[in-house]
């Protein structure tokens, strides 16, 4: 039995910033092992890969050791404010057991109402017609049933309004095509500040892709759409 794949980086002197790439272990081939569902979504050869982007080079990055998950490690939970009603959660406990993939927006820092911010440029792009949404999504089904999109933004809670947010993160569901207000959340002023906890650049932010068991399974900038799409591209089916 081929063992698990294991990600290794340079040892860090103290003061000096992680490296900005780490080596993942070759994936033997499904041959060699039982298949699985998500070997579309993981590398099949020994590679370097850069999975810091959009995030600070710091030890407390996604990929560093200790309380930050790895690529390929299962999501970990911190505590947000869900914008809507102001009701302290953890992030890790809205998803649902549904089979649905999760895209995490972690927002950059300028408002999201601003034209120039970059999590409401990637909203939009994900409310067209080249979204990976759109693309995978069948008419019929509800539109976060196979990519549930959900964004954390930076600022406090009572300085955004639910109303003004893109409507890929509200979307409309069910008979009555009420709105789900359960998509935004901000970051919580009273615990572990989630964008400090998780070492997410507060510049750029970062987009988080989630596998259906809550393993993370790609890391990208919020302005590269297209790697978003293609990485969907190879594991989902066109839905029309």
């Amino acid at each position: 039995m081929t063992s698990p794949s294991t990600a290794t980086a340079t040892p860090r002197a103290p003061g000096a910033t992680l490296s900005s790439s780490i080596t993942l272990a070759t994936v033997a081939p499904a041959g060699n092992r039982r298949a699985s569902p998500f070997d579309a979504a993981k590398p099949q050869a020994r590679t370097s890969a850069t999975i810091l982007i959009g995030f600070s080079a710091t030890v407390t990055s996604f990929a560093s050791a200790g309380n930050s998950p790895l690529l390929w490690m299962r999501f970990h939970s911190a505590p947000v404010i869900r914008l809507a009603d102001a009701k302290p959660v953890h992030l890790g406990h809205v998803a649902r057991a549904d089979g649905a993939w999760r895209l995490y927006i972690f927002a950059d820092q300028n408002d999201p109402a601003d034209p120039d911010s970059l999590a409401r440029n990637l909203c939009e792009f994900l409310a067209s017609s080249a979204s990976p949404v759109t693309r995978f999504t069948p008419v019929s089904a509800e539109p976060d049933s196979v990519i549930d999109v959900r964004a954390i933004f930076q600022q406090n809670h009572r300085d955004l309004a639910i109303d003004t947010m893109p409507s890929v993160l509200l979307p409309r569901k069910g008979k009555f095509s009420l709105i789900d207000y359960e998509k935004v959340f901000c970051a919580d002023p009273d615990a572990d500040d989630i964008f400090g906890l998780r070492g997410v650049n507060r510049e750029t932010g970062c987009m988080l892709v989630v596998r259906p068991d809550q393993y993370v399974s790609h890391i990208l900038p919020l302005h590269d759409h297209q790697a978003l799409v293609n990485f969907f591209a190879r594991i989902l089916i066109d839905a029309n």
